[in-house]
């Protein structure tokens, strides 16, 4: 199976600047992460790759708080990375069950899953990224939740960080 490898640099191994169509033949391809890949690695891909700008609404804005941010040192103290997670849920018992299934982007610090949607992405660029497992609950029952290995597509990974990422931040003005 091809795998798409990310690297720290921004850049894709195998899809060179401006190569649209060997860029959309990675979307559906399993995704694999350089290690020290960061949040600020998904930027300079973005940067990279300008195509990926238009996947999702909230690139636009968040590339300007990127070109905006520090050059490095930002990191949050309460977190020690940031991991995409895949959740399969089943809901709707009795009644018509059906599956949900999504993503989620979040930190993570000593085992514990921690909030980010009050810092703003120029704090969490030099936070590390990584792939999380799949998560699979039964009727909302978070006792037991069950997890597995799993593998994301390239389209998973820059649409579900895009999508979190759309809706986190306070603005400094807001922050006490």
């Amino acid at each position: 199976m091809d795998i798409v490898r990310l690297n720290v640099d921004g850049k894709i191994t195998g899809v060179g600047q401006g190569e649209l169509t060997a860029l959309l033949s990675t979307f559906a391809k399993p995704v694999e992460l350089e290690t020290g890949y960061t949040l600020r690695s998904f930027f300079k891909m973005l940067d990279t790759y300008e195509s990926l700008v238009h996947l999702n609404p909230f690139f636009s804005d968040l590339l300007e708080q990127f070109h905006k941010g520090p050059t490095k040192g930002c990191k949050v103290d309460s977190i020690r990375r940031l991991v995409l997670e895949k959740t399969v849920e089943m809901v709707g018992f009795p009644g018509k069950p059906r599956f949900e299934i999504y993503r989620s982007f979040r930190g993570h610090c000593d085992g514990e899953t921690v909030s980010i949607k009050e810092f703003q992405v120029d704090m969490l660029l030099d936070m590390e990224v990584r792939l999380g497992k799949l998560k699979h609950v039964i009727f909302g029952d978070q006792m037991d939740v069950f997890e597995f290995d799993t593998v994301f597509t390239f389209f998973e990974f820059v649409e579900g960080i895009g999508w979190e990422l759309g809706f986190h931040g306070t603005p400094r003005e807001c922050r006490l």
